[in-house]
């Protein structure tokens, strides 16, 4: 049984469908899983139907549950998947563990970014900025998106990443390069105006 697991919740308690244990299961996960589809769907109603799916097909599979990654990692496998089926719904042909155009180059080549140095840091963490972000992850493919939002905004690791959407790591590594990248390059017009800004006030 995974470490993490027994320190959070108790397997037991949950497999024998303990009231106490699974309401505190819901309330530790539920916010990021909605955030999670939220940000995967830009929905709010998709993200309400991954949020109670995602605990309502957990509690069913609780018994199964061996514990061979955190429950944590499993939630979000879950709800990766309930948010790809209602993508594959949109898009009958989307197919997220084909390999993205250029998986396999060795090198990816850089565009020429802002430097975003000397922006105080207020600029960087205002509401105008994180909506400029929010809109400019929503443009991502969903491909880069998801290993996006796992490992940057939701901090699983690599290898945890990698499990909840059941690709190869290498493969994580180079979606997420690719989001990164991607994402610099439309917030640089964003930054840049601030930082023209900034030298003009």
């Amino acid at each position: 049984m995974n470490e993490e697991s027994q320190q959070e919740f108790s397997l037991e308690l949950l497999r024998s469908g303990d009231r106490a244990e699974l309401a505190r299961l819901v309330d530790v996960h539920s916010t990021k899983i909605y955030r999670l589809g939220l940000k995967m769907l830009s929905n709010p109603q998709d993200a309400e139907d991954v949020l109670q799916n995602t605990f309502l097909k957990a509690i069913q599979a609780l018994p199964k549950f061996e514990g061979r990654s955190t429950i944590s990692t499993w939630l979000y496998r879950i709800a990766v998947n309930e948010s790809l089926m209602l993508i594959r719904r949109r898009k009958p042909e989307f197919d997220f563990a084909s390999k993205v155009e250029g998986e396999e180059d060795d090198e990816i080549l850089l565009t020429q970014f802002s430097d975003w140095c000397c922006l105080p840091e207020s600029e960087l963490v205002s509401s105008e900025a994180q909506k400029y972000l929010d809109k400019a992850i929503q443009e991502l493919s969903e491909k880069l998106r998801v290993v996006f939002l796992l490992r940057d905004i939701e901090k699983l690791s690599i290898t945890e990443t990698s499990e909840a959407l059941n690709i190869s790591e290498s493969a994580v590594k180079t979606r997420l390069l690719r989001a990164r990248l991607q994402l610099r390059e439309m917030l640089s017009k964003y930054y840049g105006e601030r930082l023209n800004a900034e030298k003009t006030g």
